[in-house]
């Protein structure tokens, strides 16, 4: 079974390669409210959505304070393809082992088209300045998810 964080919790660490190679810590981000989104694959259709859906919405984040990162276990060079081709324009990390999806709670069993596997559960979290847990949500659906993100921390588009 795999472990959850629940809001009030102190934010497992991490240093990933971001999409260029540079190494992102989640004490680099302290200091900032960080929403930290954990995604199954780079180009794929729900996750392109989720990612432009983070992108298209961006300005209202920043404005509110907010430093969106992405996760996945895609190597920094499909990472920076993604990045590319869809404008995104924050952090994409890499995350091969899946170590800092595991500490998160984002990676274990789920169903998918009705049959029970291991991967990747969407999985997006809001991490306070001081580095705790302020909002947990997993298995997300990716249409949608970011207006209802914003809804839930009271950003209007």
């Amino acid at each position: 079974m795999t472990t959850r964080l629940e809001p009030g919790a102190p934010a497992p660490d991490f240093a990933l390669l971001d999409q260029d190679g540079s190494r992102v810590s989640l004490a680099d981000l302290r200091g900032r409210r960080v929403i930290l989104y954990f995604y199954p694959a780079a180009m794929t259709p729900g996750c392109t959505t989720e990612a432009c859906d983070f992108r298209d919405s961006i300005s209202s984040l920043q404005g509110a304070g907010y430093t969106v990162v992405g996760v996945s276990r895609d190597e920094p060079e499909k990472l920076r393809a993604f990045r590319e081709r869809d404008g995104l324009t924050f952090a994409l990390l890499s995350d091969p082992d899946h170590a800092v999806h595991s500490a998160y709670g984002a990676w274990g069993e789920k169903m998918n088209y009705g049959k029970v596997v291991e991967g990747v559960i969407r999985s997006t979290f809001v991490i306070d300045q001081d580095g705790t847990i302020a909002l947990a949500q997993y298995n997300v659906k990716a249409t949608g998810h970011v207006a209802r993100l914003r809804k839930a921390l009271g950003i209007d588009a």
